[in-house]
């Protein structure tokens, strides 16, 4: 179980909201989120969004404003038979000491097996409905099986263009309110930058934010990435094949990020590539961003990622 607690060191568990009202969310989603809490009743939900976005957080918000007994289980650590079976069995069979319904937080289900532990908690959904509620919380939306949908309903934290940049620009007053009130100090410019960079990725944002704090001060010098002369050099090796330079050339940006890369060969794909390389290209970066989150070695990944890129791949002359 996790909370808004002020001693937490992660300032991504010391920021967590604790009120629907405090969400960082569009007023559509806070207002269907609202009328649960009006309502003081949950009803199976299956929240689905990229990582960081505010999944977690507004089912820790909707339960704890309700005043609801929960537990929170990450599904992608314990999504077997025997979480069922003991955890969330033993905690759904249980009485509630509000009095009210409980709440089973299942984070990250997408991860979890869909031929053994989904199949199995769509008869738990059923058999502990009268006592017990589920959230579940998901990235990849297409990996719950059918029978889940069917059971819960089902909220979408994509935001459209609109809703991105006001939301970018009331992130900005919580960060900027909270690193007041923690004695950081920042300049703004830095941390805009680091808020238009992973937005709406809240959880990336707070942990670059913390990372970059332990210098004392959150400043411009973190503005520092890749530099446009230090791409063009990485796009000639690639150009003449010359893997020698690129691995020295990964090896001295290893400590950069690497989705800002993947998002630069992206970008700069037309103007580097002839056009039926493109597709190629595509494909290999959304391979390695995938493969980033689970990377052991980011250098050894960011290298491998450019060797398919050079052979694979036709540069202009």
């Amino acid at each position: 179980m996790i909370g808004n607690d002020v001693n937490a060191f992660l300032w991504s568990e010391r920021s967590r909201p604790k009120k629907v009202a405090d969400l960082v969310l569009p007023e559509r989603l806070k207002k269907t989120f609202q009328q649960f809490v009006d309502q003081k009743e949950i009803p199976n939900l299956l929240l689905c969004g990229g990582g960081g976005v505010g999944k977690t957080s507004a089912a820790l918000a909707l339960c704890k404003e309700i005043e609801s007994d929960y537990i929170l289980i990450n599904t992608s650590l314990n999504g077997n038979i025997d979480a069922l079976r003991n955890d969330i069995q033993n905690f759904a069979s249980s009485v509630s000491f509000s009095g009210g319904r409980k709440v089973i937080i299942l984070d990250e289900i997408d991860y979890s097996n869909s031929n053994s532990f989904q199949p199995a908690l769509r008869n738990f959904m059923e058999s502990f409905s009268s006592n017990c509620g589920f959230i579940l919380t998901c990235n990849f939306p297409g990996r719950i099986i059918a029978p889940l949908h069917s059971r819960c309903t089902v909220i979408d934290f994509k935001l459209n263009k609109d809703e991105k940049e006001n939301l970018a620009i009331l992130f900005f007053g919580k960060v900027a309110k909270f690193l007041q009130t923690e004695k950081i100090e920042f300049e703004p410019k830095a941390v805009q930058a680091v808020i238009v960079k992973h937005f709406p990725d809240y959880r990336r944002i707070w942990n670059e934010l913390q990372r970059y704090s332990a210098a004392g001060k959150i400043d411009t010098g973190i503005l520092v990435d890749f530099s446009e002369e230090s791409f063009k050099s990485l796009v000639g090796y690639l150009k003449k094949k010359d893997f020698t330079n690129v691995r020295k050339w990964v090896a001295e940006q290893g400590d950069k990020d690497s989705s800002y890369l993947f998002r630069k060969l992206y970008d700069s794909a037309s103007s580097c590539l002839v056009p039926t390389s493109i597709p190629q290209l595509i494909l290999h970066l959304a391979k390695y961003q995938d493969m980033a989150t689970r990377a052991a070695d980011m250098e050894i990944l960011l290298a491998a990622c450019l060797l398919e890129v050079m052979v694979d791949c036709e540069f202009k002359q």
